[in-house]
């Protein structure tokens, strides 16, 4: 029994690893739309950045596209997880860095991201990036 519970979180411990990729290639090819799939399509969503919280799926998007205009605002990122920890067959934490390289600057920071496996996948429900 225990076996079969440390395959599981290995495996969903995997699958949010391959959101983050699949977020960071659809970043450095310019789409943001694509970047969004790993987020929570729901109204319910939260994102914190510098200033206030962002609630909602539509909101988020909006905001990132208003921040990250081009391909050359957007640079090439690089995630860099420190810490996934699957904390039951529904919910996951995550922490790790972000860089941005650009062509006048890179900027940085952190991120705690909490995932929740609905419908069977794993999505940001709340994300805290500085």
């Amino acid at each position: 029994m225990v076996v079969s519970v440390i395959c599981l979180h290995a495996q969903d411990k995997q699958a949010v690893l391959n959101v983050l990729e699949k977020q960071q290639t659809a970043w450095n090819n310019g789409d943001i739309d694509g970047y969004m799939q790993g987020y929570w399509k729901s109204d319910s969503l939260v994102f914190v950045g510098s200033t206030a919280p962002v609630h909602g799926w539509q909101s988020t998007l909006d905001r990132y596209k208003k921040h990250y205009p081009d391909k050359a605002a957007m640079g090439q990122l690089t995630f860099t997880i420190l810490k996934v920890d699957v904390l039951d067959g529904t919910n996951a934490f995550v922490l790790g860095g972000w860089n941005l390289k650009r062509e006048k600057d890179a900027p940085g920071g952190y991120f705690t991201l909490w995932f929740k496996k609905i419908d069977g996948v794993w999505v940001i429900v709340c994300d805290h990036t500085s």
